[in-house]
């Protein structure tokens, strides 16, 4: 349907999607296991072959996909640590990251990840209104004030167990992490951070309802001075 312009992203997992399941939710190495006999079980099925598989976590069953596209999409892992970026390096197409973390992408270069693309993504809120930006910021993306919490978000079950990990998050403290600006300036200087990161690929988040304006305001402000 998007020659050329889909991918597939694929990472270990959050508690809060899958323990709807009723199984057991396993550690970060098993589910990093987990993720890449998917991977391959994942290629063997566009391979457009019947597919057999029996490993240690899925079992498949000549199964089959009849109606392939022309070129399949490559498949891009997110990691967060140096053990994900060394497996999406191994099995993925590329990799995908929250944070411009240079020794991150040190770990996917280091396990064949050279020549493969890197995407980070950039939280922003854009607002004329930097106050207004950090209550929309504050009000819909509360989880970015978090500090020490490790990998915590990724255990939790339900909803309400979120609202109860940020209920002492403050605004200023989401406004750390989260680009709360209108000056196309700042929002290159965070592209940049990534860039220098060594990442070639640069995914801006706008958080809140303010989708169109932010679109306007990177077209006509940021994106020229990009290029």
């Amino acid at each position: 349907m998007m020659p050329g312009r889909f991918f597939l992203g694929v990472g270990s997992g959050e508690h809060l999607n899958e323990h709807i399941f009723g199984e057991a939710w396993p550690p970060p190495e098993t589910r990093l296991e987990m993720l890449e006999e998917a991977i391959g079980l994942i290629r063997a099925l566009w391979s457009g072959e019947s597919t057999s598989h029996s490993g240690a976590h899925f079992r498949v069953d000549e199964a089959q996909i009849y109606t392939l596209p022309e070129a399949v999409p490559p498949i891009y892992v997110a990691a967060s640590g140096p053990s994900a970026a060394s497996l999406a390096a191994r099995v993925g197409d590329g990799l995908i990251a929250t944070s411009p973390d240079a020794d991150l992408v040190g770990a996917f270069r280091a396990e064949g990840g050279r020549r493969k693309p890197r995407f980070g993504q950039l939280t922003v809120c854009y607002d004329q209104d930097p106050e207004r930006a950090e209550r929309t910021a504050h009000e819909f993306w509360p989880t970015a004030g978090l500090k020490g919490e490790g990998d915590l978000k990724w255990e939790l079950k339900t909803p309400e167990l979120f609202e109860q990990l940020v209920a002492n998050v403050r605004r200023e403290d989401v406004a750390e992490s989260i680009l709360c600006s209108a000056d196309p300036d700042a929002h290159l200087a965070g592209i940049r951070e990534f860039a220098d990161a060594g990442f070639d690929h640069v995914y801006v988040h706008q958080v809140g309802p303010r989708q169109e304006e932010f679109f306007r305001f990177y077209e006509d402000e940021v994106l020229p001075k990009v290029r």
